[in-house]
């Protein structure tokens, strides 16, 4: 096990506001440093394997540049049809994703990858299923003029009125979802002698 020193600092390798608020909840002390790494999928790859490696990248591009330190880096990539959905960035986009996956199930691949103040990392993924309702082009379009979800891959912002779009979900975790699995991330914190519980008792 690797012990946390008052010298070592927690890094959250992202400027998702999402994943910052998923973090907080566990009162653990931490700073967030925006990694630039380039998302593109390689040829074939998979989108469980995409998530997995752009965790990893994340998480070593700010480990690179404050050593010693306890990093967290994470990607989540939609499954649909065996292929990748992205954020949409635009409401045309947006609407052409959610029209695509009405009436099918698809899958959130949200990889996290921690690394420890001496350099080695554990690396994992966790997969949510979500089955999407039949959606009217009317409702598609009233749910992205009042969340405009356009940040959010597959323009499914779960956390907020995006709840209505799903009839049903399957996760080990139910933050998976919204973008940074807590379950697993407090696990791997406590390898590395974070431990939430302890901080706050503290």
């Amino acid at each position: 096990m690797h012990i946390m020193t008052n010298n070592v600092q927690v890094i959250l390798a992202s400027s998702s506001p999402y994943r910052r608020e998923l973090l907080e909840r566990l009162h653990v002390p931490f700073t967030c440093v925006s990694p630039d790494v380039d998302e593109t999928p390689c040829p074939n790859e998979t989108p469980r394997d995409l998530a997995l490696r752009l965790s990893k990248l994340k998480a070593f591009a700010i480990a690179k540049m404050y050593p010693g330190q306890i990093i967290i880096g994470s990607d989540q990539v939609l499954c649909l049809d065996g292929k990748s959905l992205g954020k949409p960035h635009t409401y045309e986009k947006a609407k052409e994703q959610l029209m695509t996956m009405s009436g099918k199930s698809v899958v959130f691949h949200s990889g996290i990858c921690i690394v420890a103040p001496d350099g080695s990392y554990e690396l994992d993924e966790v997969q949510t299923t979500l089955f999407i309702r039949n959606l009217s082009e009317e409702s598609i379009d009233t749910y992205l003029k009042l969340e405009e979800p356009f940040d959010c891959a597959g323009s499914a912002k779960i956390e907020k009125l995006g709840i209505s779009l799903i009839r049903e979900y399957q996760s080990t975790d139910p933050t998976a979802i919204i973008g940074l699995p807590l379950i697993r991330v407090s696990e791997m914190l406590a390898k590395v002698g974070v431990s939430p519980l302890s901080t706050i008792l503290k």
